[in-house]
């Protein structure tokens, strides 16, 4: 369809991308998904994994592509979410791009293996990719997606995905430290989460754990919004 009157060439290039924040726990520790660059700009230096969106396509269509062009990693069974956009007009050097950035936090997630344009794709502890100098924005946008994370954790049921069929509160507690990056009261956590009616499903059996006394055995109820929140202070 051509609009009368309208030339597109009277406009600066400008382009859309998608860039993904994957997060999840690895020995009990939280990782995040990030991919050497092979091209140019910012050639060598580690990135969020995302590319450009083609014109045929919709925003989580390119943010999947991606994903699975980059690092192999295919149909991501967690939470997976719009994060935000980041638009400054220098922090792309080749043009002007807006970049649509996701979350997603999944338990369980492959090796993943470097495809397209990535010389490698790795999981890097959280702690060790806040000290590296990422690419682009990349850091802003990582440092968003954990401050995200860590929000959901205190007002959703989320943690509970990161832990098997059934858990202890114990099993909880290192999901939630892992993280917040914080070491929490044991005594605290376990009456803060036993007091959200329908968190909870107590199957009657407990385990041992270490040298304390055995531990209630549950399974996720159906509760998905945590009233009161479970605040980090």
């Amino acid at each position: 369809m051509t609009l009368p009157g309208y030339d597109p060439a009277d406009f600066p290039p400008f382009a859309v991308t998608v860039d993904l924040v994957v997060l999840t726990l690895r020995g009990g520790e939280l990782h995040v998904l990030l991919v050497e660059r092979g091209a140019e700009p910012w050639r060598g230096h580690w990135a969020l994994p995302g590319g450009f969106v083609r014109p045929d396509e919709g925003l989580d269509a390119a943010a999947e592509r991606e994903l699975a062009e980059e690092t192999g990693v295919h149909d991501v069974p967690g939470h997976l979410e719009q994060l935000a956009s980041y638009g400054d007009p220098g922090r792309d050097p080749r043009m002007r791009v807006v970049s649509v950035a996701y979350l997603a936090l999944a338990p369980d997630l492959p090796e993943p293996r470097a495809g397209t344009d990535a010389a490698q794709a790795a999981w890097v502890p959280v702690v060790r990719a806040q000290r590296e100098a990422l690419a682009f924005d990349h850091a802003r946008i990582l440092a968003d997606g954990l401050e995200r994370a860590r929000a959901k954790l205190e007002y959703s049921s989320l943690a509970t995905a990161f832990c098997g069929p059934e858990f202890t509160i114990g099993d909880l507690r290192h999901v939630y430290e892992a993280v917040w990056g914080a070491t929490l009261d044991p005594r605290n956590f376990h009456r803060k989460l036993t007091g959200v009616p329908g968190l909870l499903v107590d199957t009657g059996r407990t385990r041992t754990e270490g040298r304390g006394r055995p531990a209630t055995v549950y399974r996720r109820g159906d509760v998905t919004t945590l009233h009161p929140p479970l605040t980090r202070d």
